[in-house]
């Protein structure tokens, strides 16, 4: 079986559906960023060594399954795909690193190792996804926040946080300080 089609040659694409969208539209460009961040994930991954950091490893890739199935939802294939079970699990993660860091005394910039790095751009390409969803969700009468869409936009705000906290998390096991922002 070849990889190429030939379908979206001329700027449409199909959706789960079988619905045909321009390759430009909103719904597409929100799914292509679940794409993107989960590609990000997946350079994170890479870079965490899971010898040392098996809980991490299997959180992420824990995560890049449930991109995968935000994916699948925001591409309008049906059944529920991201559930309330979902980001309860990110809440458990989040007050468990909590538990084991330091408040933080101001705005954190994103530096100090790759690892740290590359867990805040993970950070704010879920932002851009969480907004993207909420233009898409909203510009489209037929997407206006219902309860699924609801638990989806939850889910990746919550993730959000998931990325701050993982961040300073990678800074302690690695022995760095936080860099605060100066004005």
């Amino acid at each position: 079986m070849r990889i190429y089609t030939r379908t979206g040659d001329q700027g449409q694409t199909s959706l789960a559906s079988g619905q045909r969208v321009g390759k430009n539209s909103l719904q597409l460009e929100t799914y292509g960023t679940a794409d993107e961040l989960n590609a990000q994930v997946g350079l994170l991954r890479a870079k965490i060594d899971s010898r040392n950091y098996p809980l991490e490893e299997k959180q992420l890739e824990w995560i890049q399954n449930r991109l995968f199935n935000l994916g699948a939802a925001l591409a309008d294939a049906p059944g529920e795909w991201i559930s309330e079970d979902d980001t309860r699990q990110l809440e458990q993660w989040i007050d468990q690193m909590q538990e084991d860091l330091e408040p933080v005394g101001g705005f954190v910039l994103p530096s100090g190792s790759e690892t740290i790095a590359l867990s805040h751009i993970c950070r704010t390409i879920t932002r851009r996804l969480e907004r993207r969803m909420v233009e898409w969700q909203t510009q489209n009468e037929k997407n206006n926040l219902d309860a699924k869409n609801a638990k989806m936009v939850a889910f990746v705000n919550r993730m959000s946080d998931f990325w701050f906290q993982f961040a300073r998390k990678m800074a302690k096991n690695e022995g760095i300080s936080l860099f605060l922002w100066k004005k």
